[in-house]
């Protein structure tokens, strides 16, 4: 049986902590979930590697880096809801709901949520709702959220999500301009998301999040 608990040390040891994350909650968060459960049965040989795990269809769980350095930005508190956008098997939403009061996990592909919802449970992840949707309408019955995280890249974040962000809420997420990837916090004010780049890094873009094509005479 490989030493997944060792291998998670390590990834937080050379991957997490270099990346200049320093909050406890973070740090203690991925430390305690075993992201080697929440990967596809055939990958979890590669659950600890530095790099993006594909799930097919343009999706992926994002490498433990960006992750983490997403994660410690947008800091989720004690008593906050969060919505994860994206929420695929069910990792990101795990680690966040160490850290947040509930975590709603969005996830549109049925058979991903479902096993989502399952591991969760096998886990004892009692904090995060699985919701099966469209991630680009988000989760408004359960909203408005405290805090947003896109797990994959975009080219634009639709009205209909950043609609559920209350004021003074924020969301991470990774822009994708081209080639070049580079991640941001948006705080909610007056209505509006003001963004502050965190660091680059490179994702898939997230089926209809990318910017719509420009019509040409």
């Amino acid at each position: 049986m490989p030493d997944f608990a060792t291998r998670r040390t390590v990834m937080v040891d050379t991957q997490v902590r270099p990346a200049d994350v320093t909050k406890f909650p973070v740090i203690d968060a991925m430390l305690t979930i075993a992201r080697e459960r929440y990967v596809p049965a055939e990958k979890r040989e590669l659950a600890y590697l530095g790099e993006n795990i594909e799930l097919g269809g343009g999706r992926v769980i994002l490498d433990p880096r960006s992750f983490s350095k997403m994660l410690d930005t947008l800091n989720p508190k004690s008593d906050e809801l969060v919505l994860d956008v994206g929420a695929a098997l069910g990792y990101s939403s795990a680690v966040i709901a160490r850290m947040a009061e509930a975590v709603v996990a969005l996830e549109e592909d049925g058979g991903m949520a479902a096993e989502a919802e399952a591991t969760l449970a096998q886990e004892g992840v009692d904090n995060v709702a699985v919701v099966h949707g469209p991630l680009t309408e988000g989760a408004p019955k359960h909203g408005p959220y405290d805090a947003m995280m896109v797990q994959g890249a975009v080219e634009r974040l639709p009205d209909a999500l950043t609609g559920q962000l209350r004021e003074g809420g924020r969301i991470a997420c990774l822009f994708m301009e081209g080639q070049l990837g580079v991640a941001r916090i948006g705080y909610k004010r007056d209505g509006h998301l003001d963004w502050w780049r965190i660091f680059d890094a490179g994702a898939p873009v997230l089926p209809g999040f990318e910017r719509p094509a420009e019509f040409v005479f």
